[in-house]
């Protein structure tokens, strides 16, 4: 556990009912004549949705901006290339993110080749921009990825299909912006993918080699909120407390991991998105319990502990058993909320494994991993993935 540390998070986080209507009132604080608006084309059609929300508060703060929807699931390159086009056509000066990961992460990208170069696979790793993003401001609609608030922008190579991470402290938003009330119809499926997402997000760092007491904290908050709301909110959307409960889980998950760092779940993920255009949050969970069993030699007290918090009974039980019953309520959650079993259900092949785990270990969130692995063993953990049932 590191004891000297840096601790990142935007300057401004609203959260609670009814936030949104403050944006108009900070992009002018932040002297945002004109920003770029960063979403994807169900979200603009949604009447009085997310978008139209926004537009409203930034019409009455009497602020000029214009439009790119073209976000998609896993962001592309020639998403972030569009994105650029537009803006410096209509003399933008700022950005604006409305959506979950995706739009986030596109409007990261955009705002990283505006400012430091077009190959933005150049600048894959940790802390490699030189220069300031434009002003960002991201309007969070999912609980989550948390990529509202951190320093993490994920960008698929649409042409090799490896999903590469560009992880700096100058992608964090200026502001953030959680209103749970513009989750409420969020379909379960999705609810549940990102649900589980914030659900890994806050277990990686738990047993990360980077973690420390404030963001331990936050991971075991996390953990249980999401514990006594995740369920709820798939059954029933329009549970205001279940969907408030799950939106504090995710912005705790994304500032403990934004810190902590993650590990082989989410390096895994990246490969399983980028080659198969699959969810992020289904990739992470589907994961989860095959790798962190593989961890809990590395760390078996730190998955004991994480099977109290979940709320098993460990009394009595050796640590190595009680780590066990942490996988067990792992695996439990993601049947709970409708999270197939194998990876074969997203299209994975077991001839793309090798390049996979090659690939992972070379991705920035392989390296605070618990257990250091080779890749022979990472080539074994996806066909673990792939031969559940």
């Amino acid at each position: 556990m590191k004891t000297n540390f840096d601790f990142l998070s935007p300057s401004v986080n609203f959260f609670g009912p009814g936030v949104i209507e403050k944006i108009g009132e900070r992009a002018k604080m932040l002297n945002m004549n004109h920003p770029l608006i960063v979403t994807d084309k169900f979200l603009e059609g949604v009447v009085d949705g997310p978008v139209a929300q926004t537009l409203a508060s930034l019409d009455k703060a009497g602020v000029t901006y214009t439009i790119y929807d073209g976000v998609e699931p896993n962001p592309k390159i020639h998403n972030i290339q569009t994105a650029k086009e537009l803006y410096l056509a209509e003399n933008c000066d700022s950005i604006i993110t409305v959506g979950g990961g995706s739009a986030h992460d596109t409007g990261k990208g955009t705002g990283i080749i505006l400012t430091n170069g077009e190959d933005i696979t150049q600048l894959a790793g940790i802390e490699t921009l030189k220069n300031p993003l434009p002003p960002l401001m991201a309007v969070n609609t999912t609980a989550g990825t948390g990529s509202e608030l951190t320093r993490h922008c994920v960008i698929t190579n649409q042409e090799t299909h490896l999903k590469f991470v560009v992880v700096s402290w100058r992608n964090i938003p200026l502001v953030s912006f959680n209103d749970p009330l513009l989750m409420l119809d969020v379909p379960a499926k999705l609810t549940a993918a990102t649900g589980m997402d914030a659900f890994v997000q806050a277990i990686e760092p738990y047993v990360s080699t980077n973690r420390n007491e404030l963001t331990d904290g936050m991971c075991i908050q996390a953990i249980k909120l999401i514990e006594g709301s995740l369920r709820e909110a798939v059954a029933n959307g329009h549970n205001v407390e279940a969907r408030t409960k799950m939106v504090e889980a995710e912005m705790l998950a994304g500032m403990a991991f934004n810190n902590a760092d993650l590990g082989y779940v989410h390096a895994m993920a990246h490969q399983l998105g980028g080659q198969y255009d699959a969810p992020h949050g289904v990739c992470c969970a589907l994961l989860l319990p095959i790798v962190e069993k593989y961890n809990i030699i590395a760390a078996p007290e730190r998955f004991a502990e994480l099977a109290e918090i979940m709320g098993e009974n460990t009394e009595g039980l050796s640590t190595r058993d009680a780590a066990e019953l942490a996988i067990k309520a792992m695996r439990q959650m993601a049947d709970d909320v409708g999270i197939p079993r194998s990876i074969k259900d997203i299209g994975a092949k077991p001839e793309d494994f090798p390049l996979m785990a090659e690939n992972a270990l070379k991705d920035g969130n392989a390296f605070s991993n618990p257990r250091k692995g080779t890749k022979e063993e990472l080539i074994q953990l996806f066909q673990e993935a792939y031969d559940q049932e």
